[in-house]
């Protein structure tokens, strides 16, 4: 397979990890739109939104837990932040691997999504 979100979790290619630990990865976004842009990653290959299903749905509950715990280590949690996860082609999905975009540190406009 060549995603290289499953290259970052595995390590084959660098990032600035953030978080990690057995399911889930969050590093800084190598184009960042805010001062704060996060990608949290499930370490297991989901391609995108409409891949979530029952068996899978779990690694998304634990996504949403993490987030706040991110947005106040990263002091974005009271100001506000924004998650964003793209879908399909129309959606702008870039990469085919589920993921979600945590932006803050600034006042963000509509354009961002």
């Amino acid at each position: 397979m060549d995603c290289i979100f499953c290259k970052i979790a595995n390590k084959e290619i660098p990032s600035d990890i953030i978080y990690e630990d057995e399911s889930l990865l969050v590093f800084k976004d190598i184009n960042p739109l805010a001062p704060v842009h996060l990608l949290v990653v499930p370490k297991v290959h989901i391609n995108s939104l409409n891949d979530i299903s029952e068996s899978n749905s779990s690694i998304v509950s634990k996504i949403f837990e993490l987030i706040p715990q991110i947005a106040k280590e990263m002091k974005i949690n009271e100001t506000g932040y924004r998650v964003i996860s793209n879908c399909g082609k129309d959606g702008d999905q870039t990469v085919e691997h589920l993921h979600y975009h945590i932006l803050g540190g600034r006042k963000l406009d509509s354009s961002l999504g």
